[in-house]
């Protein structure tokens, strides 16, 4: 598990649904504003985490549908399955602790006498876990008798209600506190602890997250009943523990600032670039930083100003090169002037541009290979091309940080090539 070569500076286990992604967003702004952050900030040097109860497949559904980041570790099926990077790579020593004493057929057949119990998908059943829909009214008195009934048979399971719905039934090991233990336990005999861990969530099945020692927590201001109700009866005096006042997203960048975890600014959330300054210049930054401004040129939400491209040329050296994912080549001060012409062209247009798995490599001195994804969402077309950028240290000098632009090199993910390669313009 060689993520980083030393202890995460901060590592970040979120649920999904309703805390890192709001379904009530339609413009995803909150996300936006948490990849900005992450990208900038922490990616190089921080490990990010997603625990939730989606399986596999619905996992990957909702990475299709969202401008999600590619997470470090892959918690998925309620704490049942534990991956690693943007391949999914399982870990088989928690398979095998989750195999003790787990008895799958047994607990199918006694969980089929519950007529109130209503199977989900097949999607949704995995090795470890078995889930069921139940009314709302009946879940209490539901989970009583199957936890009953389950000990009477000498099965050691764990029965967990959540999102108002959802019933699933996990070995007794198992379950998002349970991955977390034994990852920060697989971290610890490495020599890696994370020097700060704060996990996020707003329903039932993530209390768990909430019961590690040690760690930051944060409920987020949309949080379900049940999650308060457990917190109210076993931590409401954790001063670790906050209940935020800003929905999903925007809660974990609010809970990053109140336990002074590290920045909290996104870069989403500077109105003028070129009063953009930081205390610790990286190059993550600047490239986050160049594609808002890009996203927000072509959405005509800055002044269409000369000062703005000026200073943008001023951070390209004369000589930079850009490779368009289609072979052109074309000089990188040219690309910026072509953008006069499309300026506000996405005015009022569902259009969203955010990079991922920015990843700097310092080949220099004073040099840095930055590798990273970049996407774009125009309508209903999504579209994203690996980008290898080189990026030289300057005096902090106009709007860039401190970097000026050597050469930037496009390739289209595979299942990313638009017929028309004309409307991509960087």
């Amino acid at each position: 598990m060689d993520l980083l070569k030393s202890s995460a500076r901060l590592m970040i286990v979120s649920d999904l649904d309703h805390t890192m992604v709001d379904h009530h967003d339609s413009e995803n702004l909150s996300l936006l504003r948490f990849n900005a952050l992450w990208e900038s900030n922490y990616r190089h040097d921080s490990l990010l985490v997603f625990s939730t109860g989606r399986s596999p497949t619905l996992y990957k559904q909702l990475r299709k549908e969202k401008p999600m980041l590619t997470p470090d570790i892959t918690i998925t099926s309620v704490g049942t399955e534990i991956t690693y990077g943007n391949s999914l790579l399982p870990d088989d020593g928690w398979v095998e602790i989750l195999n003790q004493k787990w008895n799958r057929n047994l607990v199918i057949e006694e969980s089929s006498k519950f007529p109130e119990l209503t199977l989900q998908s097949e999607t949704e059943q995995r090795p470890h876990k078995i889930s069921f829909y139940v009314e709302k009214a009946k879940a209490q008195a539901v989970t009583k008798a199957l936890k009953e009934c389950f000990e009477k048979h000498g099965l050691d399971v764990k029965v967990i209600y959540s999102g108002g719905m959802d019933l699933d039934i996990l070995p007794q090991g198992a379950g998002k506190g349970q991955a977390l233990a034994y990852l920060l336990k697989k971290f610890k005999s490495e020599g890696k602890l994370p020097n700060n861990t704060l996990v996020c969530g707003d329903s039932g099945n993530d209390a768990e997250l909430f019961s590690i020692p040690e760690v930051y927590g944060v409920m987020v201001s949309n949080a379900q009943e049940e999650l308060l109700q457990w917190h109210a009866e076993n931590a409401k005096n954790n001063p670790k523990i906050i209940h935020a006042t800003e929905r999903c997203a925007s809660g974990i960048i609010q809970a990053i600032g109140h336990f002074s975890l590290g920045p909290n600014t996104s870069p989403r959330d500077v109105t003028d670039f070129l009063d953009c300054k930081l205390e610790n210049v990286n190059p993550g930054h600047e490239v986050v930083k160049f594609y808002v401004f890009f996203e927000r040129w072509r959405r005509a939400e800055v002044e269409n100003s000369e000062p703005y491209l000026a200073s943008l040329k001023s951070a390209c050296d004369p000589s930079a090169i850009l490779v368009h994912p289609s072979g052109v080549e074309q000089s990188l001060c040219d690309t910026i002037n072509a953008m006069r012409s499309c300026y506000g062209d996405k005015h009022g247009k569902q259009f969203r541009v955010w990079v991922d798995r920015v990843l700097p490599i310092q080949i220099s001195s004073n040099t840095w290979l930055v590798k990273f994804n970049k996407w774009e969402l125009s309508g209903e077309d999504r579209r994203c091309c690996t980008t290898t950028a080189v990026l030289s240290s300057k005096d902090a000098t106009s709007m860039s940080d401190g970097f000026t632009w050597m050469h930037v090199h496009q390739t289209w993910l595979e299942e990313s090539e638009p017929k028309d390669h004309s409307t991509w313009l960087l």
